[in-house]
């Protein structure tokens, strides 16, 4: 008996979508997150790591400070950081290529109508797709672009919450320099990874689009006379959807260490 494919996993939803899409099971999670951390850092690396750990003393940067009261400033940072997101996410959720829309049927019109003064002439709208259904390179730059967006808002974000921490107290000082180095040490690492996303989503809308060929051709087989259908297709609306879902799943790895910052400065 063929095991059952296991869904029923929690994670990231960044995680969990790129299970779904891919139809492959979910990375386990018996190795330990030491073991797969050492596999990503080199001998340099570590040393750096090792220092900001044993800087002073161990890390309580969660525990309240004696010493640290709350400022205006940080109201100011963290409404910063929310117009930021909240910028990444709305630029996303209206994209121009991604947000597609169905066509939509056409309204009744009476013939030889003349328009009335002052009513206005309503000109189609244009078309949402790329003349050429079938090719991804418009999307692959459109994606690689929102990610450079996403680099550019978040990276001054980080910096700029270290700087605050620094000032803070030695334990939220050591915490900033921790997050300094992870940031130099794992950066490579998680451009590289989540640089083979526009690769990932390649696949399904090749694989999209070749289920959709298929029903095509099968009812054409069945019914000749049938009318293709129309423009944009109802699979690259679910494509874009999908597109759509992994930009924002992928903000919101992407803006972890900025909110664990921010609540640090909190306490």
């Amino acid at each position: 008996m063929s095991q059952q494919r296991r869904t029923d996993f929690t994670g990231p939803a960044l995680i969990r979508l790129l299970a779904r899409l891919t139809e492959a099971e979910p990375p386990g999670s018996q190795q330990a997150f030491a073991d797969r951390l050492s596999q990503w850092l080199g001998w340099t690396d570590a040393i750096s790591l090792s220092a900001a750990l044993n800087g002073s003393g161990s890390v309580q940067a969660l525990a309240p400070q004696a010493d640290a009261r709350p400022s205006p400033a940080l109201a100011e940072e963290a409404g910063e950081c929310a117009r930021v997101r909240a910028g990444l996410a709305r630029s996303i959720a209206e994209d121009n290529l991604f947000a597609i829309a169905l066509p939509q049927a056409p309204k009744p019109q009476t013939r030889g109508r003349l328009l009335t003064r002052g009513e206005a002439y309503e000109a189609p709208p244009p078309p949402a797709a790329p003349a050429n259904e079938g090719d991804f390179t418009p999307y692959r730059l459109r994606y690689q672009a929102k990610q450079m967006a996403m680099e550019a808002g978040i990276g001054p974000l980080r910096e700029k919450l270290r700087a605050r921490l620094a000032t803070r107290s030695p334990d939220l000082a050591r915490l900033a320099s921790l997050d300094g180095v992870m940031e130099q040490v794992l950066g490579e690492q998680e451009r590289r990874l989540l640089g083979t996303l526009p690769t990932t989503l390649e696949k399904h809308f090749v694989r999209l689009r070749k289920q959709h060929l298929r029903e095509q051709e099968e009812l054409l087989a069945a019914q000749p006379d049938a009318a293709p259908a129309p423009s944009p297709q109802p699979w690259l609306y679910r494509f874009g959807q999908d597109a759509q879902t992994m930009l924002q799943a992928e903000l919101d790895i992407r803006f972890k260490p900025v909110e664990g910052l921010l609540e640090a400065l909190r306490k």
